[in-house]
């Protein structure tokens, strides 16, 4: 049995015996086989102690089975490619039903049974497709830009007067970025908070910096061209980036893969790291959401203009 686990500041602790540096695919390989060969354990070696009420909730006992195997069987496409369970989003789906409780106990199922319930599903706490692309609809609700693409309606950027450049020591490697200046401010707070609550963030200079943030229209454009891959999940051919809304984060990354690999593997490893779990709990509080396929990437949609302001203009999507 798994042991509890505390959505902010829970952490699992993948040790791969790989060196680091830009190792070749071979590498790369292995480090995905090492972070796969560890999956039965992926929910263990947690921070928190365990609460006694997860392991309390009489009837859910069979529930709980279910999902302990599930989390790493269970065969679905959420975002249109194939996956194997569901540990990537764990932390997500905890939040969503409002539990501390890890994804194997009964605490965790009889309360996935109640958002269950609330929305007319019948799983009785376990965790099925059904009830996690559920789930997947209302994180993607959560992001205005979401249903705006679908309208068929692309933003146009914002003037560059309104766009700030960020300190040298904000952006990943010194890198220069820029945001919305709206959005810089709620990062900043953002940054500020985390690091105040979550001192050992200082181990690691390089969290919560910002690998990506406004890219113009026609730089998309031309990398779309470029690469020909902007018509999946992974790059959208009218990206939120262009709104200067829009931020990847640096949360970490496994051995062997860049800090944005959408691999499994190392979406898995940035999934259970304590920079995202901070960020999944408190980064609402500062006006951001999550693309819940890409830990890294956040965006910012509080306490500034929405998709009806003039900032997000309706142009034709190319």
């Amino acid at each position: 049995m798994f042991r509890t686990w505390s959505i902010g500041a829970a952490v699992i602790l993948l040790a791969l015996s790989i060196g680091g540096g830009s190792p070749p695919g071979a590498t790369r390989a292995a480090a995905a086989a090492s972070i796969a060969d560890d999956r039965n354990d992926l929910i263990g070696d947690l921070l928190e102690a365990p609460v006694p009420s997860c392991e309390a909730a009489s009837g859910y006992e069979q529930a709980a089975r279910g999902n302990a195997d599930s989390i790493r069987t269970m065969s679905w496409s959420p975002f249109g490619r194939a996956e194997k369970g569901w540990a990537i989003y764990s932390a997500h789906v905890a939040r969503a039903i409002g539990t501390i409780c890890a994804p194997d106990s009964p605490g965790f199922a009889a309360a996935l049974a109640r958002w269950q319930a609330s929305r007319g599903l019948s799983g009785e706490g376990r965790s099925d497709v059904a009830t996690l692309m559920s789930m997947k609809g209302e994180w993607q609700t959560a992001r205005p830009y979401v249903a705006l693409r679908a309208s068929g309606v692309c933003p146009a950027p914002p003037a560059s007067s309104g766009l700030t450049r960020l300190e040298e020591e904000e952006g990943y490697l010194g890198k220069s970025v820029e945001l919305r200046s709206d959005a810089a401010r709620a990062y900043r707070r953002m940054v500020a908070a985390a690091r105040a609550e979550m001192p050992d963030l200082a181990e690691d200079p390089q969290l919560l910096r910002v690998f990506s943030g406004y890219r113009s229209p026609a730089y998309d454009d031309a990398r779309c061209a470029r690469d020909g891959n902007c018509a999946g999940i992974v790059r959208a051919k009218c990206s939120v980036h262009r709104t200067g809304q829009a931020l990847d984060l640096v949360v970490g990354a496994a051995a062997g893969f860049s800090v944005d690999s959408s691999a499994d593997a190392n979406r898995l490893h940035q999934s259970q790291g304590r920079a995202y779990r901070w960020l999944l709990a408190n980064a609402e509080r500062f006006g951001f959401v999550n693309y819940s396929f890409e830990p890294w990437h956040w965006e910012w949609i509080g306490d500034g203009p929405g998709p009806d302001s003039p900032q997000w203009q309706r142009v034709a999507t190319r």
